[in-house]
């Protein structure tokens, strides 16, 4: 994909029109293009994974807190 930093250039873009003339759904429709874009880059692809051990350290560390059982 060789022009995908233009593509997602003009999504971003068009997710910021979308978002000034106060419609919602084209803001988030643009801004999820973008996204998609980006994680076919090879720059982007790492965000998944990142995302998931993000999400992972989070659920581990909330977990005895969520169920009663925090230190103390």
């Amino acid at each position: 994909m060789a022009n995908a930093g233009v593509l997602i250039f003009f999504a971003v873009i068009g997710s910021a029109i979308c978002a000034r003339s106060r419609f919602a759904g084209g803001a988030v429709l643009f801004a999820a293009i973008a996204v998609v874009l980006f994680i076919s880059t090879p720059a982007g692809s790492g965000l998944p994974g990142a995302l998931s051990s993000f999400l992972s350290t989070l659920d581990h560390s909330t977990t005895p807190a969520l169920n009663g059982k925090g230190q103390g």
